[in-house]
């Protein structure tokens, strides 16, 4: 498996015309790289959430959002929607897909997208190298894994605009 290149971005996310292997590559100061997560919610507000799998390097066996890194050359809207479809096998379009908010972290710019389907667990395909397991949660469930410490942190910018779109304040899906 050829080893994923990433766009090097500057501090307002422009991509600087350099890249580098995913891994290889210690971001200097002002350095970014994009990466995406896909919150998807049903209509009646329970939130799709999945188990990364116990191989994974980074957060092996966690809960955690569903996304990765923008691979070289990919906008955000495209990151999301292959990482989604490749993960879980859930389609996507600019339609359904809809861009919350992107935050700046250490290294990273997180964009998080939103994505509004009633699928059934048994009609998603896993890629098992990457997602163990998943299951619909209410809000409230979510938010006691959180705190029981039973998902990933990501923090409390990112969880508060996170739970403004399951609870219906900000962007409609």
């Amino acid at each position: 498996m050829q080893a994923e290149k990433w766009d090097i971005m500057d501090s307002e996310g422009v991509p600087t015309g350099r890249t580098t292997l995913r891994g290889n590559y210690l971001f200097k100061k002002g350095e970014y790289h994009l990466v995406v997560h896909i919150w998807i919610l049903s209509s009646d507000g329970r939130v799709l959430i999945q188990r990364r799998s116990e191989n994974k390097k980074l957060m092996p066996g966690e809960w955690a959002a569903t996304g990765g890194a923008a691979q070289a050359g990919e906008d955000s809207f495209t990151a999301a929607a292959r990482e989604l479809f490749e993960e879980l096998s859930i389609k996507a379009d600019r339609q359904s897909l809809k861009f919350v908010k992107r935050i700046k972290r250490r290294n990273s710019f997180v964009d998080v997208w939103m994505i509004k389907t009633d699928i059934s667990e048994k009609d998603l395909i896993l890629q098992k190298s990457e997602v163990a397991q998943v299951k619909w949660v209410s809000a409230q469930e979510l938010e006691e894994m959180i705190e029981k410490g039973n998902y990933h942190n990501y923090g409390s910018e990112y969880f508060s605009v996170v739970f403004d779109i399951i609870n219906g304040r900000g962007i409609t899906l």
